[in-house]
């Protein structure tokens, strides 16, 4: 019972926290643009409203620092806890923000104000998310436990793109005068549900164990982290392909698909099938690393999304429904989320106890900040500077595969491993060959 509340209250936080960041990415693709920044060129517009979405990555990392802490030594649940609420009130003050047409410049600074509170509240999410559920889970069932995680994610994508379709459908002036901001207000509720949830669920056997054992008041997690930094540079680098093909898929691909004609709802529809399809592919993805290695899952999802996104961005240029939702669950649902669903369990299992709430939340939010959070705007120039081609775009998500394969090559293989005999910060210095 313990382990299903466990997998439930970081699953359910995981999915505030993710429908929160990403109704602000698709926000930042079809909206932001016209309310925020209306006197610039519709290019120029669109650059700003990914600038104000990826700002939101620069607090991440110190996020994943501060809350990691918290987890590490105070306590998964109340940790998690307080990462529930600082999303929760910020996204909601952001669908009562006037626009830049109402109170000027004052609509863009607090726009991006709010988004740096959500972004340290994503940064410690992770980490003490995955560090509940995988301490939980039987050291057979990690891969699926951890994969939960992506499946809250996938709901969180699947009701955002799916609310905002809905309200998009509304005319132009409705959709942008308060139809957008309909999803935000709903965030209200997840939150309730979500702080609910948390605050009913035990800290984990091992957590305990330590605590008992005085572990956590002897150390300093962030320091234990970077006494062997190893893992964590491994951990950095194995997550630029899932980060950056999500983000260019699931932030830049509605802004890619409406330049070249296609209605925002198409893409809005596109995002929510492949979100639909990775809440069943993610513990799939889960517990196939928990049969056969993390690393084989990992290396597979790679290497099918530098060898499929051509033809990807090809459905995407195509106009046509039905390729362009193939497409993008080709490369988010299937691609993109083989790698993601295995990322933080990886990660969780290359830090001992002590610190792995500091160490997952830091080497997760590391990457995002490195690959993910610019992608899109990166995207954007790329494309841009090829005249409108995709094969820039498509070149950069393939040396961001290049870079992952490399890496998890050299990670050890972690799967089955017992936890609670992992006291140290990381492993071994000699397992990482």
């Amino acid at each position: 019972m313990a382990r299903r509340k466990a997998a439930l209250a970081a699953s359910v936080g995981t999915l505030l926290e993710y429908y929160d960041y990403y109704l602000f990415g698709l926000s930042a693709a079809v909206v932001f643009p016209k309310l925020f920044f209306p006197d610039s060129s519709p290019l120029a517009g669109q650059l700003y409203s990914f600038a104000a979405f990826a700002v939101g990555f620069i607090l991440r990392p110190i996020g994943g620092i501060v809350l990691g802490h918290i987890a590490d030594r105070v306590g998964r649940q109340k940790a998690l806890v307080l990462t529930i609420m600082l999303m929760g009130v910020s996204t909601f003050l952001i669908g009562v923000l006037p626009g830049y047409r109402s109170i000027g410049v004052a609509a863009p600074i607090l726009l991006v104000v709010f988004r740096l509170v959500q972004g340290f509240s994503t940064g410690g999410e992770m980490g003490g998310a995955t560090a509940l559920a995988v301490e939980h889970a039987r050291a057979d069932r990690r891969g699926l436990f951890g994969a939960l995680l992506l499946s809250g994610s996938g709901i969180a994508l699947f009701i955002s793109s799916g609310l905002m379709s809905l309200v998009s459908s509304l005319p132009d002036d409705e959709f942008l005068t308060w139809g957008w901001r309909l999803p935000y207000w709903l965030s209200v509720v997840l939150l309730v549900a979500g702080l609910i949830i948390r605050s009913r669920v035990p800290e984990t056997p091992v957590f305990a164990a330590d605590r008992d054992q005085g572990v956590q008041q002897r150390r300093l997690p962030l320091l234990d982290v970077l006494r062997r930094p190893k893992p964590l540079v491994l951990g950095v680098l194995f997550g630029f392909a899932n980060s950056i093909g999500g983000y260019v898929l699931t932030v830049y691909g509605p802004a890619y698909l409406k330049d070249r004609g296609s209605p925002a709802s198409v893409a809005l529809t596109a995002t929510m099938i492949a979100s639909g399809v990775q809440i069943v592919l993610a513990p799939t993805w889960g517990i196939l690393s928990d049969r056969i290695g993390r690393k084989p899952v990992f290396l597979g999802g790679c290497i099918a999304l530098a060898v499929l996104i051509f033809p990807i961005f090809a459905m995407f240029s195509s106009g046509r429904p039905a390729l362009i939702y193939l497409g993008m669950t080709l490369g988010f649902s299937v691609c993109v989320i083989a790698m993601s669903a295995l990322s933080q369990t990886i990660l969780s299992e290359l830090f001992g106890t002590s610190a792995r709430a500091t160490g997952v939340g830091l080497g997760y939010q590391l990457t995002a900040v490195l690959a993910g959070g610019f992608a899109p705007m990166i995207a954007s120039a790329l494309t841009a500077a090829a005249g409108g081609a995709s094969w820039g775009v498509c070149l950069y998500m393939i040396g961001g595969c290049v870079l992952s394969a490399a890496a998890i090559v050299a990670v050890p293989e972690t799967a089955g491993r017992s936890l609670a005999a992992r006291r140290t910060a990381t492993v071994e210095a000699g397992e990482l060959t």
